[in-house]
């Protein structure tokens, strides 16, 4: 079945005709949506409207099947798909709001080390709406409301998947997020990262849409970024800088680059040179995070101290660079982490 959060609201007028609804339908059915409402829950609209809808449309999106809370205030939400699929979505609390970190893919192709989210490869790409329901869904449980009434006012496309490896389903849905009507959040309050997909980051900045753009880098010599980052058999450091560099000329968006610090392996004095060479002269930014450890992966992290001596060094040369604050240390608040687990103990059920 469709799914009514794919649609802005030009295309939901169209599918309210269709009905014989009147146009103002549209409206009302936008809005509820982007409440976060199933159509079950929706009472601005005739319940033989809403039946209609539901032969033809998913009634609601996500279900919560899991949900883990932090210490710090971050939670993560495990969330069931109409077709048993589960993603995971985390939010995050700061001094200036709550931003979420959503999920663009079901699993992931690019199978990084460090990471959870592709043990089991990409199963299939999420839709504008599915990805847009991870927002509409904790919006509500913060009781925000649209537009200047919400409760997020940050979002980080970080979670599980690639965002660039489901481009259209991501461009789609940046533009509902923006949406006057809706939760009208700026595009200048997202952040997009990529493992380094040139040709769409290129893309991307034709879209003229200005969010942060955000590069997991890992590795600051080609040698290296292949052995954690398969991606990297692909697009060279040099051609993703040069992606970079056009991104920036066309939108004059600040651009991250994502570093994760692994014990004998990213924090090495050929690392720390090469990274200095990179990034002394140019408009990036470098943030450092500290490795999550996975469980069957043999990555280790390093101290919080020893994480601080290589970024005064990297400060030194003249880089521009932070040490990201961690946030759920308590909970498996690391991308992929909580699905992993969820699949796991699947399977041991169904052994049983």
């Amino acid at each position: 079945m469709k799914i009514l959060l794919d649609y802005n609201l030009i295309e939901l007028e169209g599918i309210v005709a269709r009905f014989n609804e009147p146009k103002f339908r549209a409206k009302q059915l936008f809005e509820a949506l982007q409440l976060g409402k199933s159509l079950d829950e929706i009472n601005t609209l005739p319940k033989t409207f809403i039946e209609k809808l539901k032969q033809e449309y998913e009634s609601q999106v996500v279900k919560v099947i899991k949900k883990q809370e932090s210490s710090d205030g971050t939670v993560k939400f495990l969330f069931m798909l109409h077709d048993n699929n589960a993603i995971e979505s985390v939010l995050m609390k700061y001094k200036y709001g709550y931003s979420v970190c959503l999920s663009t893919q079901v699993g992931c192709r690019m199978k990084c080390e460090f990471c959870a989210s592709g043990i089991n490869g990409l199963v299939r790409n999420l839709t504008a709406g599915e990805i847009l329901a991870e927002v509409t869904y904790i919006n509500a449980y913060l009781g925000g409301k649209l537009g200047e009434n919400r409760k997020i006012t940050n979002i980080v496309l970080m979670g599980t998947g690639e965002p660039l490896d489901n481009y259209d389903n991501v461009v789609k849905f940046l533009h509902l997020v923006n949406d006057e009507n809706g939760l009208n959040i700026s595009y200048r309050n997202i952040s997009l990262s990529t493992s380094g997909l040139v040709p769409q980051i290129k893309a991307l900045a034709d879209e003229g849409i200005p969010v942060i753009l955000t590069i997991s880098l890992h590795s600051g010599t080609n040698v290296s970024r292949r052995k954690i980052m398969p991606i990297a058999n692909r697009f060279t450091i040099e051609e993703i800088l040069s992606a970079c560099n056009y991104y920036y000329r066309k939108n004059k968006r600040r651009i991250v680059f994502e570093y994760i610090l692994i014990k004998d392996i990213t924090v090495t004095d050929n690392e720390l040179k090469a990274l200095i060479k990179l990034f002394r002269n140019n408009p990036f930014h470098l943030n450092l995070i500290m490795l999550n450890e996975v469980a069957g992966k043999s990555l280790q992290k390093i101290t919080r101290e020893e994480a601080e001596n290589f970024k005064n060094e990297l400060e030194k040369a003249g880089v521009s660079v932070t040490l990201r604050r961690t946030l759920g240390d308590d909970i498996d608040a690391a991308c992929g982490q909580l699905r992993q687990k969820y699949m796991e103990d699947t399977k041991k059920e169904e052994k049983k």
